[in-house]
């Protein structure tokens, strides 16, 4: 697909040091943004890439098919629906610490 910009440049997942929610938070101001209307976000970075695992990029629309609000008071509230709208939509690729923590080999 043709992105506005590199997934994993800058404006994406930086290197792919940053997934998803990271992704999209970036593209919101905390303190000037909200309250934050939903379909004005999707016009505005809709096509832009969000990079979900190693092998995956989709668009900012993507995700928000998921997203139920129309609107956010503050900034844990996007981030939240953010988070159920990507398990929703089967988004969501972190196993748990668990998964990440190797065991170490006897020597």
């Amino acid at each position: 697909m043709e992105w506005p910009h590199d997934p994993d440049g800058e404006q994406g997942s930086e290197g792919r040091r940053k997934y998803g929610h990271a992704v999209i938070a970036k593209k919101v101001n905390e303190d000037e943004d909200f309250p934050l209307d939903c379909d004005a976000f999707v016009s505005e970075y809709g096509d832009h890439p969000v990079r979900i695992d190693n092998e995956t990029v989709i668009s900012v629309a993507d995700v928000f098919e998921h997203v139920e609000e129309a609107e956010f008071a503050d900034f844990i509230e996007f981030h939240q629906a953010l988070g159920r709208a990507m398990r929703q939509g089967d988004l969501w690729s972190y196993e748990g610490a668990e998964e990440f923590v190797g065991t170490e080999s006897e020597a």
